[in-house]
């Protein structure tokens, strides 16, 4: 190796030093951003863990995982805590309450059941059933199937799940025909 090779390799070495560093102090918002985004997904803002279990609970039987991804694939309660500390702040008493009802309905209906999420698939069907005509219940369908179809920015359609379910491209530009109208 000749002096020269060396200077070069100090240069290489210290102009890429200088070219990430700068990219980190450009970038420091979208990377902390980043960071405290993937901290938040095993969090949750809204509900406590149990409460998100008994939510998850729910919606993997409103959409039900097959030979397809399902509700909890997609982490449609990671929406529906997002939702419910944004858009849908007025739901928040409904959750609140409704997670309450659908305890004392497990109890009431498989005696000794201590959760929801607990109890078979069988046994979760017969409470839903009891409960599907509530205002609750209503509620977490809607945002169950928001969740699998919404933008994975907003927290569900994990893997863009449920975009793949219906066969929807995630492109910036789509290409005619858009519907029968431009045939």
């Amino acid at each position: 190796m000749s002096a020269e090779d060396t200077t070069r390799r100090q240069f290489l070495v210290s102009s890429m030093t200088g070219v990430s560093t700068a990219w980190i102090a450009l970038n420091w918002p979208a990377v902390v951003q980043a960071q405290q985004m993937a901290h938040q997904s095993a969090q949750f803002a809204f509900f406590s863990d149990g409460q998100a279990a008994e939510i998850e609970a729910m919606s993997a039987q409103i959409f039900p995982t097959d030979d397809t991804p399902g509700a909890r694939e997609a982490r449609v309660v990671h929406f529906i805590d997002r939702s419910l500390t944004s858009f849908a702040q007025d739901a928040q008493p409904l959750y609140t309450q409704g997670i309450q009802d659908l305890q004392s309905k497990s109890r009431e209906l498989v005696p000794g059941a201590t959760t929801f999420s607990a109890l078979t698939s069988a046994q979760q069907i017969q409470v839903l059933t009891a409960i599907e005509t509530t205002p609750f219940f209503k509620q977490v369908r809607d945002h169950t199937i928001m969740g699998m179809f919404a933008s994975p920015k907003h927290g569900g359609n994990f893997d863009k799940v449920g975009w793949h379910l219906i066969g929807f491209e995630d492109t910036l530009a789509f290409k005619p025909p858009f519907g029968y109208y431009d045939r």
